[in-house]
């Protein structure tokens, strides 16, 4: 199985910096894509002491996760070399291995000093959860639907190249407004939009984005931009009528039954980033999961539209790999994954009932040799679990 972190792993960096930046706490903290790994090891746990975040509260019962009479503990092979679950988590910096298979525990691993109760940054995993939140407020009625035009809910953005752009090409990337990904150019999009002078009363990235011109027809040509996914949790947040922290706790964390509460780091105006960075413990990861492989119910009662998860997780746009759907990534094997950098992911197999967290510090943002052996690691979990 090849993961799909793909293309999203190609424009490297995407989930980390730029765009809205975060508000660290003292101004001499160093960008998180630099951080040493004993910065990493103790900066992914513990990110609230780095940077402005809010809380996702969680409720008052937690969903449990029961261990699985048959606990599975793979090996593969990969590059040449014989690998166990214990000896790729130490060699990829890996701090947790969750395996879910019909709701119960057939796995799970800590590394790098974590404990069960510890959270973790997400990167660009929260950029699937902000698509989801999308689909809770059309079934709220908040957003009339994916054929909304974003300027009903971003009307800052009237006049702009946004206009006539719809919900449903925000998720797929394909507003069809310019926007430059590359971190390597300090003149790209995403490297000055953060730097944006601010204007008084209008979110950063509003500001900025308004400001860009049209370069293909919405809805007609992916390009990767975590620009628009910050603009995504600013339309989602307008809609409601409430942060995103806590429209995420009304609607996923107490229903669903999270087991404690997580964190999402805050841009410099206070709004969460849609793009980057929500913290949260492994199981919570796990449910994440398992609450899309049960097409978004909490319970008895429906998060989500009927159909949503299927098609929010499906291919929706031709993405030069295996494609992609709201914010969600698609591979050759049939699972799709959130996926952020430096090594975080939840994968899930649909057809099998599968769910696969798994949360790193890789010591770069990303790599074909990074990526190709977590796909071997997920090959041998995914044969383990379904042998």
């Amino acid at each position: 199985m090849k993961t799909i972190i793909g293309l999203a792993a190609a424009l490297a960096l995407s989930a980390g910096g730029g765009a809205c930046a975060q508000d660290a706490l003292k101004p001499d903290t160093p960008s998180i894509l630099a951080w040493s790994p004993e910065q990493q090891s103790l900066g992914y746990r513990t990110i609230e002491d780095f940077y402005k975040v809010n809380t996702i509260a969680r409720g008052e019962q937690v969903r449990p996760l029961v261990m699985a009479p048959r606990q599975i503990d793979p090996t593969f092979t990969h590059d040449g070399k014989a690998w166990t679950v214990a000896s790729y988590m130490e060699a990829f910096n890996v701090s947790g291995v969750l395996v879910l298979k019909d709701g119960d525990i057939l796995l799970e691993r800590y590394g790098m000093g974590r404990q069960p109760a510890d959270r973790w940054t997400s990167f660009s995993v929260a950029k699937s959860l902000t698509s989801t939140l999308v689909g809770a407020a059309i079934q709220d009625g908040k957003i009339a639907g994916l054929n909304a035009p974003v300027t009903d809910y971003i009307p800052e953005l009237a006049g702009s190249g946004y206009d006539g752009v719809t919900v449903r090409q925000l998720l797929m990337m394909s507003s069809g407004v310019k926007w430059n990904e590359d971190y390597t150019d300090p003149n790209s999009d995403v490297a000055q939009a953060g730097a944006a002078p601010v204007e008084a009363g209008l979110n950063p990235i509003v500001g900025y984005m308004r400001k860009l011109p049209r370069e293909n027809a919405p809805g007609t040509t992916f390009n990767y931009n975590t620009g628009e996914t910050d603009l995504v949790g600013i339309l989602v947040a307008n809609a409601v009528g409430m942060s995103l922290s806590d429209y995420a706790s009304a609607k996923i964390w107490k229903p669903y039954g999270m087991e404690r509460d997580a964190i999402w780091m805050v841009d410099t105006s206070g709004q969460e980033r849609g793009g980057c960075c929500i913290s949260m413990t492994l199981r919570d990861y796990g449910r994440v999961g398992q609450f899309m492989l049960e097409g978004g119910m909490a319970g008895d009662q429906a998060v989500l539209p009927a159909g949503w998860v299927s098609q929010a997780t499906s291919r929706q746009i031709d993405n030069g790999a295996a494609g992609y759907g709201y914010f969600w990534w698609m591979n050759e094997s049939g699972a799709y994954q959130a996926s952020g950098i430096f090594g975080q992911s939840i994968t899930t197999y649909r057809d099998d009932g599968l769910v696969i967290v798994i949360n790193s510090a890789w010591p770069r943002a990303t790599g074909p040799d990074l990526s190709a052996a977590r796909s071997a690691f997920l090959d041998a979990v995914h044969a383990a679990a379904t042998d």
